[in-house]
């Protein structure tokens, strides 16, 4: 390497935002970025005049992530707290020569920084929110959008704010990180994405990380070519991102991708061009990537397990769907679809007896809407005309939804808790209902934050319920 090589190299590193460390096989600081000693509070001469042994047992380096290296020979990567009061994230790799370990090469991301820009961007999200809030009659007035809301069975306030920022960032090809319990339909909100991008006439590719063995992961992803393995199929294979070719590539469950896989697509991803098995040529490939995963990836990058530099990458836009629990509202909705499909699928016109509707309504679902459609499918099977309540698995925990008015038992199709009228429709019904039960509780209960408590909703959304049904309370709080 040439002079000016060394010092284009050294201006690079010493320049960087990470901070670099070399360190000879015996723990031998041999270099050290100058921004180093702002993040571990001791100066560069003082690092370099110690070893990492010693930085360890000061708790300069809390924990040594050369030390690591240098027992096992294997790349690392962990979160290290400073004496500073920073949290970082270091990566190291060993140096071998002659199949001997001769140095090891580590870099460091001060997070204290990144956690500021994410408190940053949660302040944009929110005041992007309350525009959308702003802007929400106007969205309201959109026929096409309502069908498309209806379609997806949203009604509470939060899953419409979720499907509208959807709607806008659809039309670019930012990654969509899809975040959320297991069931809340993140796959369905993915679907919608893709429809509402421009990509809508290529493939939609449904990936589950979590069903695919490891073993074979590498060869579904990226291909392979004729006789690139044993028991390769003759004439070779797409991969599923080759499938995924100028539409949609849905990633579910991507916390359960292995490592080496996050490393292969994370260039992919990059570079837009991957290479299939047996293959030395790669080839461009143009996708637009959304993940999804009920777990904390931030969490399984400190264990190890989940690389940060992918984490980064995919979390551009980060969308958490509300458990199911957490908007009864929608239920009525999804109740009723599930039971159009079920009576369409089976051939036979089933209806839900009244009594269901107050269990189904208290109900945790902690298998949120997947729970919610298998429960009813089951009790679709077991029930003969008439769908009851004692079906196993709905029970009556959380807390309880305002007792009904006592009408006489009577099986209905609809959303109701009473009969809907002739020619009145779901929507009204529903607003019918929703103000009597309302009404009956500001006469009996004293306060909004007490008509809250029972209908197991917040208190600011009892008192937008009230402003729009022209209720009060006669004590209000």
């Amino acid at each position: 390497m040439s002079t000016i090589d060394h010092l284009v190299l050294g201006t690079i590193i010493d320049t960087a935002h990470d901070h670099f460390f070399v360190v000879t096989a015996d723990g031998t600081i041999d270099y050290v970025s100058p921004s180093a000693a702002a993040v571990y509070g001791i100066s560069c001469e003082e690092l370099r005049a110690s070893n990492v042994q010693r930085l360890e047992v000061d708790g300069v380096l809390n924990p040594s992530i050369s030390m690591e290296v240098m027992r096992t020979g294997q790349p690392a990567q962990l979160i290290q707290r400073t004496a500073t009061g920073r949290r970082v994230i270091a990566q190291a790799h060993p140096v071998f020569e002659n199949g001997k370990l001769v140095a090891v090469v580590s870099r460091s991301m001060d997070l204290t920084d990144l956690q500021l820009l994410q408190q940053e961007y949660a302040f944009l999200q929110q005041r992007f929110s309350e525009h959308l809030k702003r802007s929400q009659e106007h969205e309201q007035g959109d026929l096409s959008l309502e069908s498309e809301l209806s379609e997806l069975q949203i009604k509470s306030p939060l899953m419409r704010e979720i499907a509208l920022l959807l709607k806008r960032v659809a039309p670019t090809d930012a990654t969509v990180m899809m975040l959320g319990e297991s069931g809340v339909g993140k796959t369905a909100f993915a679907r919608q994405l893709h429809h509402w991008s421009a990509r809508n006439a290529g493939a939609f590719v449904d990936v589950n990380c979590a069903a695919i063995p490891e073993s074979l992961f590498e060869a579904e992803m990226f291909g392979y070519r004729s006789g690139a393995f044993s028991g390769a199929a003759p004439g070779g294979r797409v991969g599923l991102i080759e499938q995924a070719a100028g539409g949609t590539l849905f990633l579910d469950e991507i916390g359960e991708l292995p490592l080496a896989m996050q490393t292969k697509l994370l260039k992919a991803i990059q570079d837009g061009r991957i290479a299939r098995l047996g293959e030395n040529l790669s080839r461009q490939v143009d996708f637009r990537l959304v993940v999804a995963t009920n777990r904390n990836l931030m969490k399984r990058v400190e264990e190890g397990t989940f690389r940060l530099d992918l984490y980064y990458r995919l979390n551009v836009i980060p969308v958490t769907l509300p458990p199911l629990r957490e908007r009864r509202e929608d239920i009525p909705e999804l109740v009723n679809r599930q039971l159009e499909r079920l009576n369409r699928r089976y051939g036979q016109e089933k209806l839900l007896a009244r009594t269901v509707w107050r269990p189904l309504m208290r109900h945790e679902w902690p298998g949120n809407v997947r729970e919610l459609e298998n429960w009813l499918e089951r009790a679709w099977l077991s029930c003969n005309d008439v769908i009851h309540a004692d079906v196993p698995g709905l029970t009556h925990a959380g807390t309880a939804e305002p007792q009904a008015p006592n009408h006489a038992e009577h099986p209905s199709k609809a959303t109701d808790v009473s009969t809907i009228g002739v020619g009145e429709g779901l929507k009204d019904a529903t607003n019918r209902i929703e103000r009597s039960i309302l009404a009956e509780l500001c006469e009996a209960l004293p306060s909004t934050y007490a008509i809250a408590k029972r209908l197991d909703i917040s208190q600011p959304s009892v008192v937008r319920k009230l402003k729009h049904h022209q209720l009060r309370v006669k004590n209000t709080t």
